[in-house]
């Protein structure tokens, strides 16, 4: 039907021609390790709030295999490789109830896929880094990680300790940072401000990540637009993982009028770097994702009502290249 309309316009399959271009889409943000793990056992979890399901996966953590982990991480990859994904950065689970068993499982991962997909791993830090046999277990997967990532709302109360001892860790190791910030869509949390603080402060501007940032269009405008200007400062960067963070909860607050998703549409103007991710996949935290990374960016470009071509494919593609140190 479509090749009799003569002035038909087809964006979505210009975007998708210009990631094909540039090398593919690029996945910046997963949790390969657990994915694909709902079952009829644990399908009663998808109600509970976010700060419950950390926790509630820590039975699956402890009776899965290496090759367990290994097979659900296969699979992701295989979907990624099904859609022409050039690069995937996955966090994977290092704790004392998982212990090495993802680091492992990732490693074999990267040996099998290592000539058809760009791997980068992070560890994720679901327990916290400031307790001492956290910090053990945050160390270890420090040292086997391509980038250090952090949780800085699992140490309520001792965010800005938990973002130093991460930046500290990378600085000393030479390595990115991945933070997941502001995942809660209210103007109370400011976790992308202090991050971008202390990233000035340790001397990693322009090596710091931030993963959702959420709760950034839940402020004041006079707020973002200072906030942007201490991001550009700190030449931080954004993953935005739109279907993850659409379902945030209702509440009562009064706030601005805005979606929960990271605010692309004033922050592609400001020249801040922002890639895309799928993160759950089939699991109780979001057991309706499949991983299809269009429908990831449909979802941004919608509910952010920012329809730029160019700045698009870039999402899909390059930006993400730089966000996992690739490029």
């Amino acid at each position: 039907m479509k090749k009799n309309i003569t002035e038909f316009l087809d964006l979505k399959s210009t975007i998708i021609a210009g990631i094909k271009k540039d090398g593919g889409w690029v996945n910046s943000h997963a949790h390969f390790d657990r994915a694909f793990t709902l079952t009829n056992k644990n399908v009663w979890a998808i109600g509970k709030t976010l700060q419950e399901k950390w926790f509630l996966n820590d039975d699956l953590k402890k009776k899965s295999s290496v090759n367990d982990i290994y097979s659900r991480m296969a699979v992701g990859v295989e979907l990624m490789l099904e859609q022409g994904v050039q690069a995937l950065g996955s966090f994977i689970d290092v704790d004392e109830i998982v212990q090495d068993k993802a680091i492992r499982a990732a490693q074999k991962i990267r040996d099998h896929y290592k000539k058809e997909i760009n791997l980068r791993f992070i560890n994720q830090t679901l327990k916290g880094v400031i307790d001492k046999k956290s910090r053990e277990w945050f160390e270890r997967g420090a040292e086997f990680v391509d980038i250090i990532g952090g949780l800085p709302g699992k140490d309520k109360g001792r965010e800005e300790e938990h973002i130093e001892i991460v930046l500290e860790t990378a600085k000393k190791q030479k390595k990115m940072v991945h933070v997941h910030v502001d995942q809660l869509n209210t103007s109370q949390e400011k976790e992308t401000e202090l991050l971008a603080r202390k990233t000035i402060e340790f001397g990693m501007e322009g090596k710091v990540v931030a993963i959702h940032g959420i709760s950034i269009a839940a402020h004041k405008k006079h707020y973002r637009q200072d906030l942007y200007k201490l991001i550009k400062k700190a030449r931080l960067m954004f993953v935005s993982c739109p279907s993850a963070w659409i379902d945030s909860r209702r509440n009562e607050n009064l706030t601005v009028t805005h979606n929960a998703v990271t605010p692309i549409d004033e922050m592609v103007p400001e020249e801040i770097t922002i890639s895309l991710g799928t993160d759950n996949i089939y699991d109780i935290y979001k057991p309706f994702s499949d991983g299809q990374m269009w429908t990831e960016l449909r979802f941004l470009l919608e509910s952010c009502h920012y329809y730029g071509s160019e700045q698009l494919v870039k999402i899909g593609s390059a930006n993400g290249l730089k966000i996992l140190g690739i490029k």
